[in-house]
């Protein structure tokens, strides 16, 4: 039998298969902003094929099931303030170090090849929106929710609690802009297809944008599937 089915939630199956999101990227199905939706939403809306997608997904899983080495942390079971310092130390490190740096590489082929690719614009004004937005989410996380959470894992008090959950909707209404401007970026960008008279440089800034993308995804992921619902979870008890 087999484990997934396409009337289970996409940000579900991630969750408990994170090697999913790998299958689900190259489909371009949205498990993050959109993984609150049954997958065969997104496939009839896509125009995808339902068994081609579903036995990709669990051929995928049971190649790794038994698999120890392979298996990922749960971060259902793990600690909050874990699963805090992950996404602190491996997706909000990577955005403070690398922003910076595609906002050179978009601003340098701009300025060489934006004579003869006018919509290399479009794509500097689309990634210095999504930087500018992401650097005040960061600091917003940074800030407030995530000493609220670590307060609240040593005191559990729902004053704690309360500050830590207060600002999900905000949150969750920016991750949504965040994922528009990436599939606004995909759009003008035709999936990232360097033109035939592109340099190094211009394979370069769409290679590190398509990273950010990736980083992105997971890092929305583990917080709309995982951080935000059991936070919620705890209100409730």
């Amino acid at each position: 039998m087999s484990k997934f089915n396409s009337s289970q939630k996409i940000g579900m199956i991630v969750t408990e298969f994170p090697k999913a999101a790998d299958v689900f990227k190259e489909y371009k199905i949205d498990f993050c902003c959109g993984g609150d939706r049954p997958l065969i939403t997104a496939i009839i809306e896509q125009g995808l094929n339902e068994t081609e997608i579903l036995d990709r997904v669990n051929n995928l899983y049971e190649k790794f099931a038994n698999d120890l080495a392979s298996k990922d942390k749960n971060w259902q079971e793990a600690p909050l303030g874990e699963l805090i310092d992950h996404i602190l130390n491996k997706h909000h490190a990577y955005l403070w170090a690398e922003l910076p740096k595609i906002s050179f590489l978009t601003t340098t082929i701009l300025r060489v090849h934006g004579k003869n690719h006018p919509k290399l614009s479009k794509v500097h004004k689309l990634f210095h929106t999504i930087k500018m937005e992401l650097e005040a989410y960061l600091t917003k996380e940074e800030t407030i929710q995530y000493p609220a959470i670590n307060k609240y894992e040593n005191s559990s008090a729902e004053a704690d609690l309360a500050e830590a959950t207060g600002i999900i909707y905000e949150l969750q209404e920016e991750h949504m802009g965040a994922g528009d401007i990436l599939k606004e970026l995909r759009i003008i960008t035709n999936d990232y297809h360097v033109p035939a008279d592109g340099c190094g440089t211009y394979q370069s800034t769409y290679a590190k944008l398509q990273e950010m993308e990736s980083d992105l995804f997971q890092h929305i992921h583990l917080e709309n599937n995982i951080l935000f619902p059991r936070l919620f979870e705890l209100r409730k008890v």
